[in-house]
C-alpha cells in the first residue's frame, strides 16, 4: 500500500471530531495543561528570554528559525529521523503514513514501539502539533528538513512529482503520462495527480519497472538512496532517456534531473531512511577490573595531579611568564613549562587551563603583565589533599574552556594559545557530564569501549557541533550514470598506558587516530590544525579529551569510573536519559557532593610523612608525600632529583645557598635536618652546609651602579685577576670595595657562576633576604563559564512563567462587552477610553467585584494588556488583583489607556 493510499485510508471525515482539532500551534498550546507548558519551556529554555506575553507569542517564538534549529540540535537520532520523515510526508500526515515511512513494507517491531515516544517528544517540544490523524511539523522545521535542489533531504529523497513538475509545460506533462501508459487528461493538475497515483501504487509501479531496461534500473539503484540529482548531457544515453520519458527522472534544469520522491519510496520499499535507529547503541565493556583496583589507580592519579599542580605553580613563585598582547602565553614558554613538568606541551596546556579555571593563577594586572599564582592558591594548599582534588575536579567539570583546541586555529586562522581567548566551548560541561554518566551505567570496575561510547553520544545528539544548521544534509550532484559520495572516515585505536606518559591524538578526515589514556601526569594529547571534519564533530572530540583528562585527574582509574567520582557527580547506577540531570550543579548541592567525594578519596591517598632518610651521597629520600612545612623547607634546601613512590632530593652548594638566602642560618639547617631525619645527618652534608655558610655573605653587593665589598682584600684581588670577571668590568675603589658597570642582580649571578657565594645588601648595608613565595596576584575571581545557550530554568521560574503566560493569554483572549465604535481597539491594540469613562468603569468594577480588561503603559513606555479585579480606587490610583501577574498591584490611572468590561461569562 502506498503513501497516498494510506493517507486516504487514514482520512477522518468531517463531523467525526476533526472540527475540534487545533487549527494552529497556538491553539494546540492553549489546549495543554500547565505541566505540558512547563515541559515545553524546560526542553526549550530559549523561549523564556523574555517570558512571552501570551500563548500566541509563545507559539510565534517557538516557530522562529533560531529556536527551531536549537531544538532540532537537541533531538536524539530516531526522534530526528521521525521529524525528517514528517518533512517528506504529506502535510498533515496521519500517524499510519508516518509509521509506514519509517518501517517500510516489511514492518519493524522496534520502530513501532519507539515511534510513539518520538512523536510525543516532538509534540512536547512544539515541533509537531495536531491530532494523530493530522500530524503537522512546524513550518520552519519543514523548511529546514524538506528537500530542495540546494539542500537534499537528510533522508536522501528529492522533491515530489508535483514540486518537480511545477513550471513544466502542459504538453510535456501529457507526453510523460502517455509514455507511462496513462490516459490523457484535460489539465496539468489532473495529469500530475495521475502520475503521482501511479508512482504510489505498488502493483502498477512494479509493472512499469518490469518493462524497464536493466541499465535503467542500475541508474535508479545509484540514485535511490541519494543524492537524487544527476547530470545529463544534451543527448542522454538510452537508459536515461527511457527514465526521463516516463517521469522517473524529471528535469530540474537543462542538464540536471531528479528522481521524484514517490518513485524513490517505491524503490526503497516505502522507507524514508536506509537505516532507522530506534534504539540507542549499546555500550560495550572494554575491560573489567575489581572496583578496589580502579579506586587505587584513580587515587594514584589524583595524587599525581595534585603534585603536578603544586610543581607548576611553585615554579611560578617568583613570577610566571609574560602575558601576550593578544592574551595567553607564547609557544616558547609553553615548551619550557612542559619541560619543567616532564610532559608534552598539550598536557602542560591542560594543567595550565585547569589552574586558571580553578582560580589558582591569573594575570597580575601590572604594566608588564605576567601570570602568577593567586592568593586562592595559598588557601588551596592549606586544604587536605582530598579536598584539593575535589576542588580541581569540580572546576574541570564546569569549565567551558577546552584545552584540546590549543595549537589549532580559530575562524580567522590565528593559532589558539594556552590561557588565551577563544577557547570557550559552551557544550564542554554537558559533554563531560554525559560521558561520565554513560560510564556510570556500566557495572563498577568496568571500562567502557570508547568507540561505542562515541557512537552513543552521536546517537543522542546527532546534530550538535555541526558547522551547518542542517546537519546530515549533503550537497552535490552526481552523474546519472555514475552517482555516489565518498566521505573520509576517522578510525581509532584505544589503549591504556601506565607511567608518566601516554599517547592521545585525534585523526582528521580519512586519517587514523590513536587514543591512549596515560597512567601518569602526561597523556600527550594533540589535535593539530582542525579540519572541516573535526570541526563538525566537536562533541566527539570533547568526549575523547574528556576520557583522557578524567584519567589524568583520577576521576577514572584504568578507564573505569572511580567511587569518589561517582559520589562527586551523584551519578545513578541505572542508565539515565540524555537530558537527565546528573547532580553536577552549583551551590549547596555541589558542595555536599564534593565533600562526600573527598571523604571517600581520603583513605585511598597516602598519608603525609614528617621525616626523610638522609644518605651519605648528599641525597634525602622522602618515603611518601611530605607534610606541608617539611615539603616547603626541603624544596628550598634541596633540589628534586627523581619522583615516584619515593621522592629523592639532592643537596648542592646552590641549594644550600638558596636556603641561606631565604634567611636561614647554618645552625637552623642543622637543627632542621636533625629533627626530620630518621637517619643521622651524614658528615658530608654537615660539611657542605658549614662550608657554604662560612663563605655566604663574605662578599656584599649593593647598588652603586653595583659594588662588591669584602673585608678580605686578597679575595677581591683574586676576583680581579680571574679572567671570567672581565664581562663584569670591575675596578678597585678601595682595598675592600670593587665597583662594577652592571646592575646588582647581574653582578650577583656572575659571581655565583664563578663559584663565589655573595649576598645582596640593602642601601643601609643589611643583608637582603629573598623569599621564594613572595609573588602573588591581587585577589582574583575564577573565570565565569560561557553558557551554551540560556540556562535550564528551575521549578520556581517555570511555575511563575506558566502563570504569567496563562494570565497574559487570558487578557488577550478575554471576551469584552460591545462598546461604541470609537472605544473599540484595533486588532491587537489596547482599549481606548476617556479618563472620565476609565475612572467610572473601574469604580463600578470595584463595587461589583468584577474583572475588567485594561491597557497599560509603564514608566519605560512598554505597553501591555491586563485583566484586573479592582478593589480600591482613590488618589489617582487603582488597586486590584492582577490576573496577569497573579498578585495584587497598584496602577496610576493616568497610565491606563482604556478599559473594557469582560463579557458576563468571563467575569
Amino acid at each position: 500500500m502506498g503513501i497516498g493510499e494510506l493517507a486516504r485510508e487514514a482520512h477522518v471525515p468531517a463531523g467525526t471530531g476533526a472540527a475540534t482539532a487545533p487549527r494552529t500551534l497556538a491553539e494546540a498550546l492553549r489546549a495543554r495543561g500547565d505541566e505540558g507548558l512547563a515541559a515545553l519551556l524546560r526542553a526549550r529554555p530559549d523561549l523564556l528570554s523574555p517570558v512571552p506575553n501570551d500563548l500566541t507569542q509563545l507559539a510565534t517564538r517557538a516557530g522562529t528559525r533560531a529556536s527551531v534549529v536549537r531544538a532540532l540540535e537537541r533531538l536524539d537520532r530516531f526522534t530526528l529521523q521521525t521529524a525528517e520523515a514528517l518533512a517528506v510526508a504529506p502535510d498533515p500526515a496521519p500517524y499510519p503514513v508516518l509509521l509506514a515511512l519509517l518501517t517500510g513494507d516489511d514492518g519493524d517491531p522496534d520502530i513501532e514501539a519507539a515511534l510513539p515516544r518520538a512523536v510525543e517528544t516532538l509534540r512536547e517540544q512544539a515541533l509537531v502539533w495536531g491530532e494523530e490523524d493530522r500530524l503537522r511539523l512546524v513550518r520552519t522545521a519543514r523548511e529546514l528538513l524538506a528537500p530542495s535542489p540546494q539542500h537534499p533531504s537528510p533522508t536522501g529523497l528529492g522533491p515530489s512529482v508535483a514540486e518537480a513538475t511545477a513550471g513544466m509545460s502542459p504538453g510535456r506533462i501529457q507526453e510523460i503520462i502517455a509514455a507511462a501508459g496513462l490516459p490523457a487528461t484535460h489539465d496539468p493538475v489532473s495529469a500530475v495527480a495521475a502520475l503521482t497515483e501511479l508512482f504510489t501504487d505498488r502493483e502498477r509501479m512494479g509493472a512499469l519497472l518490469d518493462t524497464a531496461p536493466s541499465d535503467a534500473l542500475a541508474v535508479l539503484d545509484r540514485l535511490v538512496w541519494g543524492p537524487p540529482y544527476g547530470e545529463v548531457t544534451a543527448d542522454p544515453a538510452p537508459p536515461v532517456r527511457w527514465l526521463r520519458d516516463r517521469g522517473l527522472l524529471l528535469p530540474v534544469s537543462t542538464r540536471t534531473v531528479v528522481l521524484p520522491r514517490e518513485a524513490a519510496l517505491h524503490l526503497r520499499g516505502g522507507r524514508a531512511h536506509r537505516t532507522p535507529e530506534p534504539r540507542p547503541p549499546a555500550l560495550s565493556v572494554l575491560r573489567e577490573y575489581r572496583p578496589q583496583v580502579v579506586d587505587s589507580a584513580a587515587a594514584g592519579q589524583a595524587y599525581t595531579a595534585l603534585a603536578t599542580v603544586e610543581e607548576l605553580l611553585k615554579s611560578w613563585d617568583r613570577g610566571g611568564p609574560p602575558v601576550l598582547r593578544a592574551g595567553g602565553i607564547s609557544v616558547r614558554e609553553l615548551k619550557r613549562i612542559a619541560a619543567t613538568l616532564d610532559v608534552t606541551e598539550q598536557v602542560a596546556a591542560f594543567w595550565l587551563e585547569l589552574c586558571y579555571w580553578a582560580g589558582l593563577l591569573a594575570p597580575d594586572g601590572e604594566a608588564d603583565e605576567r601570570y602568577a599564582p593567586t592568593p586562592a592558591y595559598d588557601d588551596w594548599l592549606d586544604l587536605p589533599a582530598a579536598e584539593r582534588w575535589a576542588r580541581l575536579v569540580t572546576a574541570w567539570l564546569t569549565a567551558t574552556r577546552t584545552p584540546g583546541l590549543i595549537g589549532g586555529q580559530d575562524a580567522k586562522g590565528r593559532t589558539l594559545s594556552a590561557l588565551g581567548p577563544d577557547l570557550d566551548r559552551g557544550a564542554a560541561p554537558e559533554v563531560r557530564r554525559r560521558v561520565l554518566t554513560l560510564q556510570a551505567t556500566l557495572p563498577p570496575g568496568s571500562a567502557a569501549d570508547p568507540e561505542t561510547l562515541l557512537a552513543r553520544l552521536r546517537w543522542e545528539r546527532p546534530l550538535r557541533g555541526t558547522a551547518a544548521g542542517r546537519a546530515g544534509q549533503g550537497q552535490g550532484q552526481a552523474s546519472a550514470a555514475r552517482t555516489g559520495t565518498e566521505a573520509g572516515g576517522t578510525t581509532g585505536t584505544t589503549g591504556y598506558g601506565g607511567g608518566r606518559s601516554g599517547g592521545y591524538g585525534t585523526g582528521t578526515s580519512g586519517a587514523t587516530g590513536t587514543t591512549g589514556y596515560g597512567g601518569g601526569r602526561s597523556a600527550a594529547y594533540g589535535t593539530g590544525a582542525p579540519t572541516a571534519t573535526t570541526s563538525a564533530d566537536l562533541r566527539s572530540r570533547i568526549a575523547v579529551w574528556t576520557l583522557t583528562e578524567a584519567e589524568m585527574l583520577g576521576v577514572t582509574g584504568r578507564g573505569a569510573l572511580s567511587s569518589p567520582a561517582r559520589a562527586l557527580l551523584n551519578l545513578p547506577l541505572a542508565e539515565a536519559a540524555p537530558d537527565t540531570p546528573t547532580g553536577v550543579g552549583g551551590g549547596v548541592e555541589l558542595s555536599v557532593a564534593a565533600s562526600r567525594a573527598a571523604t571517600l578519596l581520603a583513605p585511598l591517598l597516602p598519608e603525609p610523612v614528617d621525616h626523610v632518610l638522609l644518605q651519605a651521597d648528599l641525597t634525602a629520600v622522602a618515603p611518601g608525600p611530605l607534610k606541608r612545612p617539611l615539603a616547603d623547607m626541603l624544596g628550598v634546601l634541596a633540589d628534586v632529583e627523581s619522583k615516584g613512590g619515593a621522592t629523592v632530593f639532592r643537596f648542592t652548594p646552590g641549594s644550600v645557598r638558596r636556603a641561606l638566602d631565604a634567611g636561614s642560618t647554618a645552625s637552623d639547617l642543622h637543627d632542621f635536618l636533625t629533627a626530620h631525619s630518621r637517619t643521622p645527618v651524614p658528615q658530608p652534608l654537615a660539611y657542605l652546609i658549614d662550608d657554604v655558610a662560612r663563605r655566604h655573605g663574605h662578599l656584599r653587593i649593593g647598588a652603586a651602579s653595583a659594588y662588591v665589598r669584602c673585608d678580605d682584600d686578597a679575595l677581591l684581588g683574586e676576583i680581579l685577576a680571574d679572567k671570567r670577571s672581565a664581562s663584569l668590568r670591575l675596578r678597585r675603589l678601595a682595598p675592600t670595595v670593587l665597583a662594577a658597570q652592571t646592575d646588582p642582580a647581574s653582578l650577583l649571578d656572575g659571581l655565583r657562576a664563578m663559584g663565589y657565594a655573595p649576598a645582596a645588601e640593602s642601601a643601609e648595608g643589611d643583608v637582603l633576604v629573598t623569599r621564594t613565595d613572595a609573588v602573588r596576584t591581587p585577589a582574583r575571581t575564577a573565570p565565569a563559564p560561557v553558557p551554551d545557550g540560556p540556562p535550564a530554568p528551575d521549578t520556581t521560574l517555570l511555575a511563575a512563567a506558566v502563570r504569567a503566560i496563562r494570565a497574559g493569554d487570558l487578557a488577550s483572549t478575554a471576551v469584552r462587552k460591545e462598546r461604541p465604535e470609537t472605544a473599540r481597539p484595533a486588532d491587537g491594540g489596547l482599549p481606548r477610553t476617556s479618563p472620565a469613562e476609565t475612572l467610572a468603569t473601574v469604580q463600578a468594577a470595584a463595587m461589583t467585584g468584577s474583572a475588567v480588561w485594561i491597557g497599560y503603559v509603564n514608566a519605560e513606555g512598554a505597553a501591555s494588556q491586563r485583566v484586573i479585579a479592582p478593589v480600591r480606587v482613590e488618589g489617582g490610583f487603582v488597586t486590584g488583583y492582577d490576573h496577569t501577574a497573579d498578585e495584587v498591584r497598584t496602577y496610576p490611572l493616568h497610565r491606563i489607556t482604556g478599559v473594557a468590561e469582560l463579557a458576563d461569562d468571563q467575569g
